[in-house]
């Protein structure tokens, strides 16, 4: 079981897409009795005092309108490495993260966006629309032949038991490698045996092969009005695959603006498992 007492961080640059993070936030903050920490990056030690001054106030509005518990902190450094140090040094249990940018830095869209993801040992989602309801009732799960896809499941129920969400398991279509076909095989049937041990409710539906997986999950999730993609990022993206252009870039950037909560490979156990991919 996943613990979210934890805090939840929200990166902030005061502008609307950090306003639709906190909206999809702070139903789990609620149902978890979880704080929101706000945390707003500058360039420079010389800007923290005005801008923590902003970011509290900003967390005071927050705590008013929604009832729960919020600070604000200022840090200075850079995007793609202070805000994963804030997650560590705070302990936070998930980042909710608007996709445009931080203020004074290219927008945080597709890779760069990833770039930030990537530094955080905690699920990130990725948010770019303001959350069409306060519940995630249909997630979409897919299934590839990555064993790091079995990261995820402990997230997935952890989501599914306090939202009474269903899973929607979309599988790529069949491969004429065998080794692709047997690990996409073997992670169905992994992924079947825990929803069902866990009593979640889930379908499957196989990917028809005309498009990349990506392209077709994030098809699928729309054409069923999902309220989340869950995803593994791939494990060891370097900074060639930033300008290259990943997968995980094409989910996180959808047109439908599906949020995207990204979990990020790990050593250890998840949901009773190995979590090492590869």
């Amino acid at each position: 079981m996943e613990n979210l007492s934890r805090p939840i961080v929200i990166p902030t640059d005061f502008t609307v897409v950090a306003q639709h993070a906190i909206e999809l936030a702070v139903p789990f903050a609620r149902m978890n009795n979880a704080s929101i920490v706000l945390v707003h990056i500058v360039k420079s030690a010389a800007e923290i005092s005005e801008a923590a001054a902003k970011v509290n106030s900003e967390a005071e509005m927050v705590a008013q309108e929604h009832d729960v518990q919020v600070k604000g902190i200022a840090l200075a450094g850079s995007i793609f490495t202070t805000i994963g140090e804030a997650v560590r040094d705070l302990d936070a249990g998930l980042v909710v993260m608007g996709t445009h940018g931080i203020r004074g830095m290219q927008k945080l869209t597709g890779s760069w966006a990833l770039r930030v993801i990537v530094t955080s040992k905690v699920p990130v989602i990725v948010v770019q629309s303001i959350p069409k309801k306060t519940t995630i009732d249909r997630i979409v799960f897919p299934v590839d032949y990555k064993r790091e896809n079995r990261e995820k499941l402990g997230w997935a129920y952890f989501v599914a038991k306090f939202f009474n969400s269903k899973v929607y398991v979309f599988r790529t279509s069949p491969s004429k490698d065998k080794k692709f076909e047997h690990g996409e095989k073997t992670n169905l049937i992994f992924t079947e045996k825990f929803l069902r041990s866990k009593n979640i409710p889930y379908e499957i539906e196989t990917a028809k092969g005309k498009q990349s997986f990506a392209k077709e999950t994030v098809k699928y999730a729309e054409d069923i009005d999902a309220d989340l993609i869950l995803i593994t990022t791939t494990k060891g993206i370097s900074r060639v695959d930033f300008v290259l252009g990943t997968v995980e870039e094409d989910i996180i950037s959808n047109d439908a603006h599906i949020p995207i909560m990204c979990v990020n490979p790990r050593k250890g156990k998840v949901g009773g498992f190995s979590a090492t991919g590869g």
